[in-house]
């Protein structure tokens, strides 16, 4: 099998999760990114081959893809870098994966299909937590309650933080509230628009709704026409962001946007060592049919940052040893429901 393929956003939180895990799936990633100083280090370390390509000069990116069959994207925000990343790919005939989880950047990625296809290439964009596990619960429920006409995910961290990458998509978000899907079609929604609380198995947890990922991969993976993605808060949490709608015109300011990022650089990069190794995932998924049936599916996984790491690398080494389809693609559209369970501590439950 080609071990070799391009991980761009190496330098990042989770990208180096990714290049320090990489060897365990016998791969040899060519770590690439805009900060040599950071990148040359970390190949150093990892003993190796590093690249430096700026996403907004083609000619680098073109350098850098050339004879690589795959690109594992994790810089972010991806409403910012998914679409330069993307061109080049069709560009040089490479597969394109990433770690995103933008409503926006799913359904931009989803417009090269024509292209993709045409060049022989997989575009598979949300190769992490959560649309790894929440795709699999969707198409899980969609094989064995096959008439589900309303999907409802939710996802919850136990122990754990978020990343600044994390941190930083969140706050380009601000003020532009929510969406769901709805008989087949995506819309906007109040942020927080519905909470509940949900029993986890493990836990029952508070959850509101949110604009996640899923309201775009689990429609293309199931057909499911009606969609809602939740995640897990504190209630205080969920009535502060319920009155952001009053704000919003504030939250949208690039001023304000700013003071909150120069915040986020000073907090820590990420969860620590022992977040990741003790933290866990929750996820939940519940679909109903025209009748008011309904069918529940619980899964339990580790720490979300560790969680990407190996299902990236898992989805990497299956393109690499030839296992892919041409076109916009779902992790569990393409590789089945049971894909998440090849992630080390995962269960259905």
């Amino acid at each position: 099998m080609e071990n070799h393929f391009v991980l761009y956003g190496a330098n990042g939180y989770t990208g180096e999760l990714i290049a320090r895990l990489s060897s365990a799936y016998g791969l040899r990633p060519l770590l690439a990114g805009r900060n040599e100083l950071s990148i040359g280090a970390l190949a150093k370390e990892l003993n190796l081959d590093y690249a430096i390509a700026d996403l907004e000069n083609p000619t680098t990116l073109d350098q850098l893809l050339d004879g690589h069959p795959l690109v594992l994207h994790a810089a972010g925000p991806f409403s910012k870098t998914a679409k330069q990343m993307v061109e080049a790919c069709m560009r040089n005939k490479t597969h394109y994966i990433d770690i995103n989880g933008d409503i926006s950047c799913f359904e931009l990625v989803k417009t090269f299909n024509d292209i993709a296809k045409s060049t022989g290439c997989m575009l598979m964009p949300g190769v992490g937590f959560d649309v790894v596990p929440t795709d699999s619960i969707a198409k899980k429920i969609s094989e064995i309650f096959p008439n589900t006409i309303d999907l409802k995910l939710a996802f919850a961290s136990i122990g754990s933080t978020i990343s600044h990458g994390t941190a930083i998509t969140m706050t380009e978000k601000l003020g532009e509230g929510g969406a769901k899907r709805v008989n087949g079609k995506i819309v906007s929604a109040p942020l927080g628009e519905h909470s509940m609380w949900i029993d986890f198995g493990k836990k029952n947890l508070f959850v509101m709704s949110i604009p996640w990922g899923d309201v775009s991969t689990a429609h293309h993976t199931t057909g499911i026409p009606n969609i809602e993605t939740f995640f897990g808060v504190k209630p205080a949490v969920y009535k502060w962001m319920k009155a952001q709608r009053f704000f919003n015109w504030i939250l949208k300011m690039e001023v304000v946007r700013n003071i909150i990022k120069k915040r986020i650089d000073q907090r820590p990069a990420g969860p620590n060592e022992k977040m990741r190794a003790e933290g866990i995932s929750l996820v939940w998924g519940k679909g109903t049919n025209a009748e008011g049936e309904s069918k529940t599916i619980r899964l339990k996984g580790p720490e979300g940052y560790t969680f990407t790491a190996h299902a990236s690398l898992i989805i990497a080494c299956e393109i690499l040893k030839g296992n892919w389809k041409p076109g916009y693609q779902t992790p569990a559209g393409c590789y089945g429901s049971d894909l998440v369970l090849k992630v080390p501590g995962v269960s259905f439950y």
